[in-house]
């Protein structure tokens, strides 16, 4: 069984990283929305994660993809994958 997860979204490179030029929904791991000018990082099913820290208010700091890659191997949406 092969699933991909296909998103629309409008991106602009920023060297090994992207910037996302528009919403475009809630991060699977922090279940935060991934924002306009949000640091993100697309696997290659094109799945998108918070990628480096991304700030919310005045005090809370994500490293989703980061964070999940020093345990996991995998998309954690497509595991199996």
């Amino acid at each position: 069984l092969v699933v991909a997860c296909f998103l629309t979204i409008g991106l602009c490179s920023l060297s090994s990283e992207d910037v996302l030029s528009k919403d475009a929904g809630e991060c699977a791991i922090c279940l935060e929305e991934l924002q306009q000018g949000d640091t993100i990082a697309r696997l290659p099913c094109l799945c998108i994660y918070h990628k480096g820290q991304v700030f919310l208010g005045k005090h809370i700091k994500f490293h989703c993809i980061d964070e999940w890659f020093e345990v996991n191997r995998s998309c954690p949406e497509h595991p199996s994958d």
